[in-house]
């Protein structure tokens, strides 16, 4: 059974996934980085694979993609970084990339890496889902690979069952019709969002992203949802860190408790 299904299967609620950038603040940080990131408590690791036009992302994830491909990060050195991780890191890894870097890797290819690595999902923004139900799926599933589409405040009722329907790890709700940063606060209008999709009772966990960056947003966004993704937040909390181990550490504890 896939970690992802694992996960979800015995923790229900206050899922916590956070996401970094590869190789961001510095070349070698990515794995340090996953091992905070599990020590601390968190229950997934999304890691960012750098792209030179990330068009989902805010200023801040902008920033730390140009910082990481500046210091020398590609698919080919990020595999390299996390070929042993599995002996020291054990809750769910999920990459988050764009499409270009992987076709011109090649998606057999990068899928079969995934696998042998350890990697248990995807979430790959600007693939289409008809795209992916023609040409992908039978290869995710080949490699045991988890792929995760967005949702958003404007998704049809319809486009979300069939995501549910084609889902097989988890559904990715953006909080906001708009790139990821952390806002301050969620809204009334978001909130009638979360609970519009909440009583559809899908069969897949929900968690909710863009926007959540505290105890108080993450308690909110888990009401509503399985848990929620926290990344742009992060990246700030670890931009500038003299100690990345304790820094992590003391960020995700004050978002858990």
């Amino acid at each position: 059974m896939n970690r992802i299904h694992t996960l979800f299967k015995n923790k229900k609620e206050r899922v916590l996934s956070i996401y970094f950038t590869a190789g961001f603040p510095t070349l070698e940080d990515t794995l340090p980085t996953m091992q905070a990131i599990e020590s601390a408590g968190a229950d997934i690791i999304e890691i960012g694979v750098p792209y030179s036009d990330p068009i989902a992302d805010g200023p801040t994830i902008q920033d730390s993609n140009m910082i990481a491909l500046e210091n020398g990060m590609s698919l080919k050195k990020l595999f390299e970084q996390i070929n042993d991780m599995r002996q020291t890191v054990s809750i769910p890894v999920v990459l988050m990339g764009y499409l270009n870097p992987i076709i011109q890797y090649g998606m057999e290819d990068f899928l079969k890496k995934c696998q042998e690595v350890g990697v248990d999902g995807l979430i790959l923004p600007d693939l289409p889902m008809q795209q992916y139900l023609d040409e992908f799926k039978m290869l995710f599933e080949q490699y045991g690979l988890s792929n995760t589409f967005l949702i958003s405040p404007q998704t049809s009722e319809q486009r979300i069952r069939e995501i549910d329907e084609h889902s097989n790890g988890f559904i990715y709700m953006v909080s906001s019709h708009s790139i990821t940063g952390a806002k301050t606060g969620i809204t009334e209008d978001q909130i009638a969002y979360f609970k519009r999709v909440k009583e559809m009772n899908l069969k897949n966990p929900r968690l909710i992203g863009f926007g959540i960056s505290d105890a108080e947003t993450f308690g909110t966004a888990s009401q509503y949802s399985n848990g929620a993704i926290i990344g742009s937040a992060f990246i700030k909390k670890v931009k500038d860190s003299k100690d990345l181990k304790a820094d992590i550490h003391a960020y995700i504890k004050s978002v858990i408790h």
